[in-house]
């Protein structure tokens, strides 16, 4: 179980951005670990440190500070001593800046872990090593089934990087023997999971062991402090090249953008985000579902006109035909569009109180476009302690809270789609009650499966 670590400066630049939340069960210490590395990163503002050390919740003796109130916003938080809501958080190193996102370990809140891990480059598992049942012998180590559920969720959202924090090491006086116990187990697991870049790393963040600096209570772990590994993660960026230019082209159109009707000139722009590949001034497109054909014109920004631009940037497309063309159309690559469905595979996370009914209509909200969408059929759950798919008995009795299913839905209008695995932007979705307007799925479309 070893992450890709760059040696040296070809992927990642001095100020690159990784993104990473924390998982895992109840109390395992993710809202203090994140704590920890603001605190000893000096990530926090003195006024911050003031207000979380006069609190009325602190959860600490004396004057000890309670790190995980660095995260926990809410006044329910702080009461309950848990996390509910997806908390951001944003420091900064001299080698790289981070975007942190501290998720609910309540079963009940999944789907904020969903929310937080949609975006994320890496995700940091917490194992709390005074939960995990060790069996008699030095045999058997059983996993919580947080730990468990997350992890598949990791791997459904194919989240690039997976760490292993065994925390609370200090509770078991720094036992290497459990450690490696611990490692072992989710190895076998992970390997059942189809994840591939694991590292594991042994801490104690209440204590900062190995956060940020060194434990010397651990000699006998060599690995770098989490920080460490944090930093030298790779991650593709712009300015080096990125899976996502390398895709096919993908422009979902956000807006259609005219002049303000004193000028003579038709100005027809289309804006929106490019959400893979590239484009330029002159290269032939195809408007999806229509099917026409387009020519580039312009590439408009605020900063002026482009030559040519790539995923991530959010620009204003000319083109040379006069199209019929509006919010929820994509321009895609002439030689290599998206797959247009209106029968659609995918697996789903469950998100709502309300479960499944399949009578019932629902908004699927794909990229830039909404339309109506019927689940037609319940094909498979995932069980996830074994991580087997099991048969539907009674399609009926639909999906619950926290179910990880796979699906076929009927769509009213084209989907201009990839598979999940290809683009994320185009193959991913969320369903929308159409009542109370609430998401109650994320969906990750699968084709040839």
């Amino acid at each position: 179980m070893n992450a890709r670590i760059d040696s040296g400066t070809d992927n990642l630049t001095q100020h690159s951005l990784l993104r990473f939340i924390t998982a895992g069960s109840v109390d395992d210490g993710k809202s203090t670990l994140i704590g920890r590395l603001l605190f000893d990163s000096k990530g926090i503002f003195a006024d911050q440190l003031a207000a979380v050390s006069r609190s009325k919740h602190k959860r600490t003796v004396g004057d000890t500070i309670d790190l995980s109130l660095l995260t926990d916003g809410l006044e329910a938080e702080r009461e309950q001593g848990i996390t509910i809501d997806v908390a951001y958080r944003y420091f900064a190193t001299p080698k790289r800046k981070f975007i942190i996102a501290d998720t609910p370990g309540h079963e009940q809140y999944t789907r904020n872990m969903v929310t937080g891990a949609s975006t994320a480059d890496a995700v940091i598992i917490l194992v709390d090593v005074s939960k995990v049942k060790l069996g008699e012998d030095g045999a058997g180590v059983e996993l919580l089934i947080q730990t468990k559920r997350h992890s598949t969720i990791a791997h459904l959202l194919q989240i690039e990087h997976v760490i292993v924090a065994v925390n609370k090491m200090d509770l078991i006086g720094y036992d290497q023997a459990i450690y490696d116990r611990i490692v072992a187990a989710y190895a076998e697991f992970a390997a059942s999971l189809g994840l591939k870049d694991v590292t594991p790393i042994p801490l104690s963040a209440l204590a900062g062991d190995n956060v940020v600096e060194r434990s010397e209570k651990m000699d006998w772990y060599t690995g770098p402090t989490l920080i460490e590994l944090l930093e030298s993660l790779s991650v593709y960026d712009e300015a080096h090249g990125s899976e996502a230019h390398l895709a096919p082209f993908r422009f979902p159109v956000q807006l259609v953008a005219r002049h303000n009707g004193h000028e003579a000139n038709d100005f027809r722009g289309y804006m929106g985000r490019i959400e893979s590949g590239n484009v330029a001034v002159g290269d032939k497109l195809v408007v999806q579902p229509s099917g026409q054909s387009a020519t580039v014109k312009e590439i408009v920004t605020f900063d002026g006109a482009l030559q040519k631009a790539g995923a991530g940037q959010s620009v204003t497309l000319l083109l040379e035909e006069y199209l019929d063309i509006s919010r929820g159309d994509t321009l895609a690559g002439a030689d290599a569009p998206a797959t247009l469905l209106k029968q659609v595979v995918a697996d789903v996370c469950w998100m709502s109180d309300e479960p499944l009914d399949l009578r019932r209509k629902y908004w699927i909200k794909h990229g830039t476009r909404q339309t109506a969408a019927k689940v037609t059929a319940v094909e498979t759950l995932l069980d996830i302690n074994t991580q087997q798919r099991k048969a539907v008995d009674n399609p009926a009795a639909g999906l619950k809270l926290n179910d990880i299913a796979r699906i076929h839905l009927n769509v009213q209008q084209a989907l201009a789609a990839d598979a999940y695995a290809d683009i994320r932007a185009t193959g991913s979705f969320i369903l929308i009650d159409e009542v109370t307007h609430q998401t109650v799925a994320a969906g990750m479309i699968r084709l040839g499966e």
